[in-house]
């Protein structure tokens, strides 16, 4: 297996920063005689949206400069926030042979290791601070430390990051008629150039989204189907039901700033309606990791099924939903087997009695009025009705139901005073 250095990075497009950063991680894979394998991101970006640039040209870009090899690493980013993702990457970067991992920071390498200690002693890298100067190389440098350290990790001083910004370039780019300015061709290495005045020419940038594809499901879902996709939840469905119609993206971003998401969880809700990815999808790939020891323990599937039922045990004791989320996380709470099934009583009318029958399929979801409901169809009918539960299971059930990646699945069942909905959850 060949001995690599890696680089992994969006490179949409590849600017002078980028350029100084192949630069050196060659000549360091010279000096330890190993190849240099720049991994880029394939399909959307880190950012959870689509790449400015496509794929073939980034890779183009980065082999002029001198990068021994390019690899790609796609369906993530429409997937996973980044506390799943990297850990993914590292451990494909490992597995494939890469020894060294170099990246830029203007924080020197013992700042860079001062600040991950936390989120390695926590074992939890989910949150982190918006604050912290160069984060992401934080987050890679924390998850290489959980994963035992496989790469050894350098870091190279960055170029001005407000001048060598990737969205300053593109803008400037959009804004000037698809020519790019003079001013930016400054940032640019010469092979970028000419690469991105092909690629403008034959009319393959900018990439863009599927938006009529987001229209027709923002426009035609019911809030059962929109609770399947990931990233989603009960009052996010319910403003995007209340805000239709969708006709461009500003009302489509509209309606996610009413809802309280941040730009990021913004273009990944996006992302996940433009690809119809499901909650379950999510679960399943993350479980899959799991298995692999790639996902920290404290951002596993089962740790949010945990915090849930926590959270409503103890809102059952009289303690605020924000104090039992702090006391679950910092006191690393043990929970000893959560329900993942739970039986709900139905408000039926007689004639909606008559006419379902044991086995039928049904959808949950939140209503209108904030109340866990449920919805299917018996005899040609469409039924819907809110669920009789226990407080405590309407508090756990809504976490779930809130959850980024955790689906539920619903049945009917025949009782002895009628009917109930059989929920599983995960």
């Amino acid at each position: 297996m060949l001995k690599l250095i890696a680089i992994s990075a969006d490179f949409d497009p590849v600017h002078k920063g980028h350029e100084k950063l192949i630069k050196e991680a060659k000549k360091l894979a010279d000096e330890k005689q190993k190849k240099l394998v720049v991994y880029l991101n394939k399909g959307y970006s880190a950012n959870h949206g689509p790449f400015f640039v496509n794929f073939e040209a980034r890779r183009d870009m980065a082999l002029a400069l001198g990068a021994d090899k390019v690899k790609s690493f796609e369906g993530l980013h429409h997937r996973l926030v980044l506390s799943y993702s990297v850990p993914i990457r590292l451990n494909k970067m490992y597995e494939d042979g890469a020894t060294d991992y170099i990246t830029s920071a203007h924080i020197s390498l013992d700042e860079i290791k001062n600040k991950a200690q936390k989120f390695v002693k926590e074992r939890n890298f989910v949150g982190m601070p918006k604050n912290y100067p160069n984060r992401n190389e934080i987050r890679w440098y924390a998850l290489n430390e959980f994963l035992g350290s496989p790469l050894e990790y350098h870091v190279i001083p960055e170029f001005n990051k407000e001048k060598y910004s990737g969205r300053k370039i593109r803008k400037s780019i959009l804004d000037n008629d698809m020519v790019i300015p003079k001013e930016t061709r400054k940032l640019l290495p010469k092979t970028t150039i000419d690469i991105l005045e092909d690629e403008i020419a034959a009319g393959r940038i900018p990439g863009q989204r599927n938006w009529a594809e987001i229209y027709k499901r923002m426009n035609t879902y019911s809030r059962g189907n929109l609770e399947k996709i990931a990233y989603l939840n009960g009052n996010t469905i319910n403003e995007i039901i209340k805000r239709r119609v969708y006709r461009d993206p500003e009302s489509i971003w509209a309606v996610f700033r009413r809802a309280n998401y941040g730009p990021v969880m913004t273009r990944l809700a996006v992302s996940a309606i433009e690809e119809e990815v499901t909650k379950k999808e999510v679960m399943d790939l993350m479980k899959s990791y799991e298995a692999k020891g790639v996902i920290p323990e404290g951002q596993k599937v089962q740790k949010v099924i945990d915090r849930a039922w926590y959270v409503a045990s103890e809102g059952e004791k009289g303690v605020n939903a924000k104090t039992a989320n702090e006391t679950f996380r910092s006191k690393n709470i043990k929970v000893d087997n959560p329900p993942l099934n739970i039986h709900a009583g139905l408000n039926l009318t007689k004639f909606e009695t008559k006419i379902i029958s044991e086995g039928l399929n049904a959808d949950l979801y939140i209503d209108k009025d904030n109340k866990i409901s449920v919805q299917l169809k018996a005899d040609g009918k469409k039924i819907k009705t809110n669920l009789r539960l226990p407080a405590k299971e309407v508090t756990y059930l809504r976490y779930i139901m809130d959850s980024n990646f955790i689906p539920t699945s619903a049945s009917i069942r025949k009782d002895k005073k009628g009917y109930k909905v059989d929920i599983t959850i995960g």
